[in-house]
């Protein structure tokens, strides 16, 4: 019987286990609190447990059942509009606003693929902005403007 490992597989698991082990060891340095009153170690510590668990799940499929992949070409038009919300949205963030940051990094992402449209990517755009709006700003009240200085009329 030939046993045929999946390298991409081992590779990802283990760069999650090494992630997920730092946050748990930079987690550490922090008051971790109780599940009822957490500190500021606890999120960073449960993340870092999910994420170094999911990593070995994944490391011990590549062990036992790996396949072979071949991979396909390079998909730079979408690297390249993923890279470039990333970025916007980074520069931009305080000087444009929460809100117009937002849709135009969502209309960035959302022109990654070359199967959609363009009033798809507009109402995706607008539905996540919406949605980002309200979950950020008004549910987890971070202080982000809205509307920033740029656009100060």
């Amino acid at each position: 019987m030939e046993r045929r490992r999946s390298f991409p597989d081992i590779l990802a698991g283990g760069i999650f286990v090494l992630i997920g082990g730092s946050f748990v060891v930079g987690s550490l340095s922090y008051a971790l609190g109780t599940p009822l009153r957490m500190g500021p170690g606890y999120f960073p510590l449960l993340v870092g447990v999910i994420l170094a668990a999911l990593g070995l799940a994944i490391v011990i499929k590549g062990l036992i059942a790996g396949e072979v992949i071949s991979f396909g070409p390079i998909p730079w038009r979408a690297v390249g509009f993923v890279v470039l919300a990333l970025l916007f949205f980074g520069f931009t963030v305080r000087r444009l606003g929460f809100v117009p940051t937002s849709a135009v990094t969502a209309l960035l992402t959302t022109l990654a693929s070359r199967q959609v449209r363009l009033l798809t990517a507009v109402a995706v755009a607008v539905a996540l902005t919406v949605a980002s709006a309200l979950i950020f700003v008004v549910g987890l009240q971070l202080r982000i403007p809205l509307w920033g200085p740029w656009l100060s009329f």
